[in-house]
């Protein structure tokens, strides 16, 4: 009989991965926030694979934000560039970085972030 942690939470194999690259902005970033939304809507958790994110603005964040209150967004592998806006904005308590995927995949779950 599974309990109702086993109905909410996904197998680790389960948990999406979205993966993206490059410089994100504003005129750019529209695909990835789809793809992160669709994800979300499907999954409790998600993991973003930021290993190739060069540069992100603050409408990166924005996105970021507002898909950590959907789903449990679990941010894997992020630049020190990147690691740094998010701590600079205070978002590093809110956001949960992780060093890999792997890591981010076997992490404890978490309740989403709805106070943003």
């Amino acid at each position: 009989m599974a309990t109702d942690d086993a109905l909410t939470r996904p197998a680790t194999a389960d948990i999406p991965i979205v993966q993206a690259q490059g410089d994100l902005d504003i005129a750019n970033l529209e695909p990835l926030a789809n793809r992160l939304r669709a994800a979300a809507a499907s999954s409790p958790v998600v993991i973003l694979d930021a290993r190739d994110i060069t540069f992100g603005d603050s409408s990166f964040l924005g996105v970021l934000i507002t898909v950590n209150k959907s789903t449990d967004l679990r941010i894997a592998g992020a630049r020190p560039t990147l690691r740094r806006l998010i701590e600079i904005v205070g978002m590093g308590t809110v956001l949960s970085l992780y060093h890999s995927v792997d890591e981010a995949r076997s992490a404890p779950p978490r309740e989403p972030s709805r106070s943003w």
